[in-house]
């Protein structure tokens, strides 16, 4: 007779295989050893059997998150963004180069960041590089240390650390990354652009948005278009915010250009004709934009011009994020959503009559093919990570900043009733939150990722 399995879960619908079927989880080692029928006995130490009302679905991946330590863990750390990761069922994340000092533009940067996140991480963790003009030319040794690609900003990131690039860097960094098949992912917004839109600022939103028009994607996403064009190295267009830049990132990947691009939760969620003046907690870079373009958004997820949604979790204290006092131009940008990015799709695509699986394609399965991790991430799959959440489609919640396990009590949807709810979620097979349980009660126990392949 074989050696009993570690855990299986019995679920009435689980996602795997690209379709819904009642089945059984067995997992052993960490990872999925057999999915079984339904009514299969299967011999476990623990068999979990999911009531109705919940389903079993692969753990988010999160490939765009900003954890800030070291150097401004007052804003974010390993310890309260992960668990917030956990707590909304997000089982992997990538840390982002900045705003952390030093930032991960160096091997030596990269060794710190992981000494900080290794004895506190309760999910997986990775890691972006960064290029910077001072690192151009110095890529490559943090590519072979494990990183997944490389962040540039093409407009200043409002850190002095980590300077943008100019677009004849731009196309160095391309250059260069083709030269070892890196990946670079861009923050895409012209600083001349943005240069010939500033305004006072103030508290009106709409000055704000006019501060940061749609012209400053569109002309930086060209020039990533012109770059990836000339030197066939591999991009990603982070965070877009605008509509018009569709039109030219459909014809570059008709191209055939090795293009991917991603959107945000709070981009799919909020619109600009419901955001309040002074409303700062609101306040990301590129900005929230109108009702119209939003839809155009979901349009292009739909028709796969935009591959995928990662949060851009990107806390600071509430004193910054509030700073002026309501003046969108003293505040600091950035929407703190990592807990909450799966419910809040889930809730904006239900509505629009999106099925589930179409979220977990964007936030899971695409997320971990950008990755290289599309193997071990991202399905319910034999061999894979047994990263798995028990979720309820059809439950809702109202959100109290103050409940979220990021470290500022501070977060856009505050108020807001969300659908979907995160009961459990395993971790390799272990689990890593418990609805209702209390907060820190259970071992970190994340493990730290390094680039497998080249996706």
């Amino acid at each position: 007779m074989s050696q009993p399995y570690d855990l299986a879960i019995r679920a009435s619908s689980v996602f795997t295989e690209g379709r819904w079927r009642p089945a059984t989880i067995a997992v052993r080692g960490g990872v999925v050893a057999a999915i079984a029928d339904h009514d299969e006995e299967v011999p476990a130490h623990t068999v979990v059997t999911l009531p109705e009302g919940q389903v079993l679905v692969p753990g988010i991946v999160d490939s765009h998150v900003h954890v800030n330590e070291p150097g401004r863990t007052e804003w974010e750390g390993f310890t309260t963004a992960t668990r917030a990761a956990a707590a909304g069922g997000v089982t992997t994340i990538v840390d982002m180069p900045l705003n952390s000092i030093p930032p991960t533009t160096t091997v030596e940067a990269l060794h710190l960041k992981r000494a900080a996140a290794a004895p506190q991480a309760s999910v997986d963790v990775g890691f972006w590089g960064g290029a910077i003009p001072s690192s151009l030319g110095a890529l490559e040794p943090l590519w072979a240390a494990g990183v997944f690609g490389f962040k540039a900003f093409l407009s200043p990131s409002g850190v002095d650390e980590f300077p943008h690039l100019s677009t004849a860097q731009l196309r160095s960094a391309l250059t260069e990354i083709a030269g070892f098949g890196g990946l670079l992912i861009v923050h895409a917004e012209d600083p001349e652009v943005l240069d010939r839109s500033g305004n006072h600022g103030g508290a009106d939103y709409g000055a704000f948005v006019a501060s940061r028009p749609e012209l400053a994607e569109e002309d930086a996403i060209a020039h990533v278009i012109d770059g990836v064009r000339a030197t066939g190295a591999r991009a990603h267009i982070l965070h877009l915010s605008s509509a018009r830049a569709l039109g030219a990132i459909r014809a570059a990947k008709a191209e055939g250009l090795p293009i991917t691009v991603e959107t945000c939760p709070h981009y799919l969620s909020f619109s600009a004709e419901h955001i309040p003046d002074g409303a700062t907690q609101f306040k990301c870079c590129p900005p929230i934009r109108d009702e119209a373009n939003r839809d155009l958004l979901w349009e292009a997820l739909l028709d796969g011009t935009i591959d995928l949604i990662a949060s851009d979790h990107s806390p600071s204290t509430a004193e910054l994020k509030f700073a002026g006092d309501g003046d969108f131009q003293e505040a600091w940008g950035g929407i703190s959503g990592l807990q909450l990015s799966f419910p809040a799709v889930w809730t904006a695509a239900r509505e629009r009559g999106i099925p589930l699986e179409r979220v977990l394609g964007w936030m899971a399965v695409n997320t971990a093919a950008l990755l290289g991790l599309d193997e071990v991430k991202g399905a319910i799959a034999v061999g894979a990570d047994a990263d798995l959440v028990a979720f309820s489609p059809d439950e809702s919640f109202a959100v109290h900043a103050e409940e979220l396990e990021h470290k500022n009590a501070v977060s856009a949807y505050d108020g807001r009733t969300l659908r979907g709810v995160v009961e459990t979620t395993w971790l390799a097979g272990e689990v890593v939150y418990l609805r209702g349980e209390a907060d820190g009660e259970r071992m970190p126990r994340g493990r730290l990722l390094e680039r497998r392949s080249t996706p």
